[in-house]
C-alpha cells in the first residue's frame, strides 16, 4: 500500500511563524507510522513547507526525520497549501491518531 502522510501537525507540532526548525516530534504518531513501514507499506511523506514562502526546508526536514527515527521511502515537498481537503480516500489525522 502507497501511504502518504503530511508533517506539519500530524507526526509534530509545527511552531507559530512557521520556524519548522522549531517542530515538536509526536513520537506516538511517529511509531504508528513506522509501524506501518515495518508491515510493508510505502511511506512518502508530503510536505508543504516552502510552498507559500518559497524557503527551501529539505535539510532541516530530513535532518528531523533522521533524528525523530521516522521510516519512510520518500520525502516529497510541493504539496500544496491549503485549508480543507476533499478526497475519497483521505483521512483525518486527529481520526487516524485516537
Amino acid at each position: 500500500m502507497n501511504i502518504y502522510i503530511d508533517i506539519d501537525n500530524t507526526i509534530c507540532k509545527s511552531p507559530e511563524g512557521l520556524d519548522y526548525s522549531k517542530a515538536i516530534p509526536l513520537f506516538d504518531r511517529i511509531q504508528k507510522i513506522n509501524d506501518l513501514y515495518e508491515q510493508g507499506n510505502n511511506i512518502t511523506y508530503w510536505t508543504a513547507r516552502g510552498t507559500v514562502t518559497g524557503i527551501n526546508w529539505k535539510l532541516v526536514t530530513e535532518d528531523q526525520l533522521s533524528k525523530w527515527g521516522a521510516k519512510y521511502h520518500v520525502l516529497k515537498f510541493g504539496k500544496p497549501a491549503y485549508d480543507l481537503f476533499i478526497d475519497d480516500k483521505n483521512i483525518n489525522s486527529e481520526e487516524f491518531f485516537k
